[in-house]
């Protein structure tokens, strides 16, 4: 072969062949490692979930936190994933939402004006999570579900249920609670407190210690099974209701 010729194929192989297969193994190393980094918290939420007429289903979807939700969504599933903090800007001007559904998460803080300024929000689920206390929620909800989480009484607002004049549905079991939040609004329809740190009842709990002749009709449901309480004791705590409540007698 003449030399010319290995000259060429020395100068080929050595200058151009071997670096181009190195840049091309090193680029397809680098695609792969940014595919690995690229967690479905980048992807565009419609993609990531399901989105159907102003339902956004997030369930089990690996999600840390709370994705960006379309302006018209009126109900949010983000069930059964690893979000621990919900911020004051995950629900900005979602103004047409109605229903919020985390349950089953690791959530342990919500900032205080998380879920405040949505002016049409009915449900809030925020069951088996991690909270010891709750932020200020609207008045315009009718049903809470804080079941399963580490909620202390001193994490509860004072009067922090008076102003929910539309709430029908509270959920508070298997909580660390001492005491029964009161006042509790008229509307409310079912109350559970079961397993639960409450010792003892007050009169005006329930009842009007200043009107005999108060009937609480609406409250139908109360739970205080798996309480270090005998209701038997305060018998003048619930003589209003139109059942007895579920626990120690």
């Amino acid at each position: 072969m003449p030399f010319s010729r290995h000259f060429y194929l020395f100068y080929y192989y050595n200058f151009f062949y071997f670096p181009f297969l190195i840049y091309n193994c090193n680029l397809a190393k680098i695609k792969q490692s940014s595919a690995t980094k690229t967690t479905t918290q980048s992807m565009p939420t419609c993609l990531l979930c399901v989105c159907i007429s102003g339902s956004v289903y997030c369930d089990d979807a690996n999600l840390e936190q709370i994705p960006p939700l379309p302006k018209d969504t009126t109900h949010f599933y983000g069930r059964f994933n690893s979000i621990r903090h919900v911020k004051n800007t995950d629900f900005i001007n979602l103004n047409k939402l109605k229903s919020i559904d985390l349950t089953g998460n690791q959530i342990s803080g919500v900032d205080e004006d998380a879920f405040r300024p949505l002016p049409q929000l009915q449900d809030i689920l925020l069951a088996d999570n991690n909270l010891q206390a709750l932020p200020e929620l609207p008045p315009t909800l009718r049903y809470i579900d804080v079941r399963n989480n580490r909620l202390i009484s001193n994490g509860l607002h004072t009067e922090g249920f008076k102003v929910h004049t539309h709430l029908q549905f509270l959920y508070l079991s298997d909580n660390k609670l001492d005491y029964i939040p009161v006042p509790l609004p008229e509307s409310l329809r079912v109350l559970h407190l079961q397993n639960n740190n409450i010792q003892n009842l007050h009169v005006d709990t329930f009842c009007n210690s200043h009107d005999r002749n108060y009937i609480r009709r609406s409250l139908e449901d109360i739970r205080l099974d798996g309480n270090p309480v005998n209701l038997n004791l305060y018998a003048s705590s619930y003589i209003c209701l139109p059942r007895l409540p579920i626990g120690s007698h």
